[in-house]
């Protein structure tokens, strides 16, 4: 796509690239949102992943067993669906605002099966 707009550079008027640097401007914030979440959402997936490695290798060393592994991979799930449901939030920029201003979340924890 060119820079300026057909015939603009006869006059002297970049009207193409006035018009996209306001459209950045509106735009960059959300950018910047979405990158945070997505950032966010990395770095917890992250987390919750090293859960599962240490209950596999807990398994290897036969310290778990099968049923105790299901449950740690059985919280896991649960977890990265509640870390999803956050970062998926219909207003992302809101959703990194939660994360700039909130307590951290313990997503293994909202993961843990419920008691009864």
């Amino acid at each position: 796509m060119p820079l300026f707009a057909r015939g603009s550079a006869d006059r002297g008027t970049p009207s193409r690239l006035v018009g996209s640097v306001a459209t950045m401007a509106r735009e960059s914030p959300r950018r910047g949102a979405q990158k945070k979440v997505a950032a966010y959402h990395e770095a917890g997936l992250g987390e919750l992943a090293r859960q599962v490695g240490k209950a596999i290798d807990a398994f290897r060393a036969g310290n778990l067993d099968a049923f105790e592994v299901d449950q740690v991979l059985f919280q896991y799930s649960r977890a990265a669906k509640e870390l999803w449901k956050f970062c998926n939030l219909s207003d992302v920029e809101f959703a990194a605002s939660l994360i700039d201003d909130s307590a951290p979340i313990d997503w293994w924890e909202r993961g843990a099966p419920r008691r009864r």
